[in-house]
């Protein structure tokens, strides 16, 4: 009977052991990423943005001639408006003038709305455009981001830049192992044209006046 229970022990000796080597070796492997330089780095993210611009850029020129529209018909219907009153003219002609001015006042509101509307469909395009931009700029980082850990064996990745809802960051420290910014970014910028990888051009010197 003892040599049994000693026999009993070793075998859950042995089946202990072979559970904590099979759960040390099943541990994940955890890689990091800083999402933030990624993104701000990836030269589609510098693309879209110059894209964006050359879109606001558009649109604020066809507000200015929107503008340049109800000023000229504001002028017109001040103008028709003071010949209503002129009283040197006969009651019949400033009838005639009142309702000249009447015409181009209902203009100068149509002109108004659709000032109002086009800067609220400018602002939802612009929106709409930007939101597309980055979803599709973020699937394209995150297919890199999953491409390199499989290949590395890592079962999951952090993002390094992430933040509460507070603003304060959700990984305080960080020792850099097994971090794959750089070669994400290497990656995604291979084929970066030459004109968005130039490194920004250092300020000014500012120099005093003799």
């Amino acid at each position: 009977m003892m040599m049994m229970n000693s026999w009993m022990k070793l075998i859950l000796a042995g089946v202990l052991f072979t559970a904590l080597a099979a759960g040390a070796a099943e541990q994940p492997r955890i890689a990091t990423v800083d999402l933030s330089k990624v993104f701000t780095d990836y030269w589609k993210t510098k693309q879209a943005a110059l894209a964006l611009d050359a879109r606001k850029a558009d649109l604020i020129k066809e507000l200015e001639n929107f503008n340049d529209d109800k000023k000229k018909l504001l002028e017109q219907y001040q103008r028709l408006n003071a010949d209503a009153n002129d009283q040197a003219v006969s009651t019949e002609e400033r009838d005639k003038r009142r309702k000249a001015a009447e015409a181009k006042l209902k203009e100068l509101r149509e002109s108004d709305e659709s000032i109002k509307q086009f800067t609220q469909r400018s602002d939802t395009d612009l929106k709409s455009q930007s939101t597309r931009m980055r979803n599709s700029v973020l699937g394209e980082i995150k297919e890199t981001v999953s491409a390199k850990a499989k290949t590395g064996g890592y079962s999951m990745v952090l993002d390094t830049a992430a933040e509460t809802i507070n603003g304060t960051r959700v990984f305080l420290y960080t020792n850099g192992e097994n971090d794959l910014t750089t070669a994400v970014l290497e990656q995604l910028n291979a084929a970066a044209p030459p004109e968005l990888t130039k490194p920004a051009a250092p300020p000014a010197a500012n120099k005093e006046k003799p």
